[in-house]
């Protein structure tokens, strides 16, 4: 099955190969480069919950070595080709990415199908992959920012689709050769995946030679995601420190559902840039700490808000207070001016998405995922443009924001709002 979506940016192919690989392809001749994004149903999800980190290791493990290729050789491969290339393991997904110049495309696809395809999984290269994850998750241990939003995380989506893809020093220290070979024989193949192609390229000829690499790709059935299992709680980790740590989430529609954009443009006025009100109202006017901020997460059946801010023991508790304050009365006043300028600014990513191949192709990816379409850059511009201050005001007086998720890390406890405080632990 082929389909085709004009863009003035250019005409996005979309073709389903035999074997269920979704292929997106969007030429961009303006561009010096080419870049993919290519997604396997091999997330953190997938993992049996004793084997947290499985995905991620078994990521790492299929670069070490593939094909014809040793672990060394591969990397110089890819260097040779001039490839800016990164990967990793998200809730739903592993993905792969890579951007080069045009002219390298066909042999960099190739070396990454043998990379999915032909991994080695080398047993004796297993201890050095466990020793970088558990310096990586020291790291984020030894982090106070990202250990409380990593908790909050958890108690927001439940202990399987909300924990991190780092796992634990326990369970990365349990991990086998035998784990990753049967983790990959079961969810890297065809079935679910999406790859996507942005840049300067020929997209006949692209599918093409997508065809060639992965057209005989082995496919098995996608299991349906598992559903949310978060609840509303207040979680205090003692810690001597001189600043405290605040983080929270509440429950929010997921990218994809009709009111997602007036529920986004609610979240640019609190958060998006220096002007917004988080940074301006609890930073700037009342100096009560020197970082706040608010963002969007979606799922491909759920979503949140997440929010942090660092302050000092004796602000938390009001910084606390009036960030929450803020976040409940968003529809009380809102301006157009502040609409106005969250428009400018995701105009602005916009139009710099355009002069990005591997941004382009991270969208493409993105959008089919969590749409089952490409969304060209004119769609989502035209939405945004139509987008008034009723709707905005409108959605958040019918769904104002609760049953938060806190998580605050420093000397003292905070006193949290009634819904959560009855389970705060």
């Amino acid at each position: 099955m082929t389909s085709f979506t004009e863009s003035a940016s250019g005409r996005i192919t979309t073709q389903i190969l035999d074997n269920g690989m979704a292929v997106l392809v969007q030429p961009m001749p303006w561009l010096r480069t080419a870049a993919f994004t290519l997604s396997l149903r091999a997330g953190v999800e997938d993992e049996p919950l004793e084997k947290s980190g499985l995905a991620s290791m078994v990521c790492e493990m299929v670069q070490r070595g593939a094909g014809h290729h040793s672990s060394r050789d591969l990397v110089a491969a890819q260097d040779n080709l001039g490839m800016d290339r990164n990967s990793g393991a998200s809730t739903a997904t592993v993905s792969f990415g890579a951007a080069m110049p045009a002219e390298s495309f066909d042999q960099a696809l190739r070396l990454y199908a043998d990379i999915v395809r032909r991994p080695h999984l080398p047993a004796d290269q297993l201890g050095d992959a466990r020793l970088m994850m558990m310096q990586e998750l020291r790291a984020i241990e030894d982090e106070p920012t990202q250990r409380v939003m990593r908790r909050v995380r958890e108690l927001h989506y439940g202990p399987r689709l909300g924990r991190g893809n780092q796992g634990t020093m326990d369970s990365l220290a349990a991990l086998s050769s035998l784990d990753v070979q049967e983790f990959y024989r079961d969810h890297y193949h065809a079935g679910g995946s999406i790859l996507t192609v942005a840049g300067r390229v020929d997209a006949k000829a692209v599918i093409e030679q997508i065809g060639e690499a992965f057209g005989d790709w082995k496919s098995n059935a996608v299991e349906a995601p598992p559903e949310p299992e978060g609840v509303a709680t207040y979680e205090h980790l003692p810690a001597d420190s001189s600043q405290t740590h605040i983080a929270f989430a509440f429950p929010n529609i997921p990218y994809g559902h009709p009111d997602y954009f007036a529920m986004r443009a609610g979240i640019g006025i609190l958060s998006d840039g220096m002007s917004s009100r988080l940074f301006d109202r609890v930073r700037e006017k009342r100096g009560l700490c020197y970082t706040v901020s608010a963002s969007c997460h979606s799922l491909k059946n759920a979503g949140g808000v997440f929010g942090y801010a660092g302050t000092t023991p004796q602000r938390a508790q009001e910084t606390l207070d009036v960030t929450l304050q803020e976040i409940q009365n968003l529809a009380d006043d809102l301006e157009q001016s502040e609409l106005d300028r969250w428009k400018v600014r995701i105009e602005s990513s916009l139009i710099m998405e355009q002069e990005s191949s591997s941004s382009r192709a991270g969208s493409l990816a993105s959008d089919y995922f969590q749409l089952g379409r490409a969304m060209p850059t004119e769609e989502l511009s035209r939405i945004i443009e139509s987008l008034t201050l009723e709707q905005v005001r409108d959605y958040w007086r019918t769904h104002r924001p609760g049953q938060y998720r806190i998580v605050t890390l420093g000397p003292q406890p905070l006193t949290v709002p009634m819904e959560t405080s009855a389970t705060s632990r």
